[in-house]
């Protein structure tokens, strides 16, 4: 059954890694009702994952009295999801790229690079503890786009 209704919620779960499980689960249910693809869907497990394992690693330091903030909105076109650690931020610009140099052989530091590269949208706060994602119903990803626009 295909949901027309627009959906907007906030939740707060624990700074566990674990506690994403039950989120990407509520969340993903709703994009398939609301149509979305399997890549979309794909697409957004993978970046909400990513974007909520760096607000507990990185942004609350792995300390579990502190919680994550996470903002959702869904409708016909589109998902926008916000993360927020309670950390004191940091410089998405100092992120070194990892596909190249000492990088491309650490074992960490690609979640930022995965979140660019499979939504449509992706952008920090001024204070660098909050990421907003918003990926648009069948829409490309960015490295769809970047592979197709390499091709002639």
């Amino acid at each position: 059954m295909v949901s027309k209704t627009p959906i907007s919620r906030s939740l707060k779960v624990a700074g566990t890694p674990s506690a994403i499980v039950r989120v990407c689960k509520q969340i993903l249910s709703k994009l398939k009702a609301h149509s979305f693809t399997n890549e979309d869907i794909f697409a957004v497990h993978l970046a909400m994952e990513e974007a909520f394992i760096n607000a507990v690693k990185h942004g609350n330091k792995m300390d579990a009295s502190r919680e994550v903030k996470i903002d959702y909105s869904i409708d016909g076109d589109k998902v926008e999801v916000a993360v927020t650690d309670e950390g004191e931020g940091f410089d998405p610009n100092s992120v070194p790229d990892p596909r190249f140099g000492e990088n491309l052989y650490k074992a960490d530091g690609r979640g930022i690079f995965l979140i660019k590269s499979y939504m449509n949208e992706v952008k920090f706060s001024e204070q660098g503890n909050c990421v907003r994602m918003v990926k648009y119903k069948g829409r490309p990803n960015s490295s769809e786009l970047q592979s197709q626009q390499g091709c002639s």
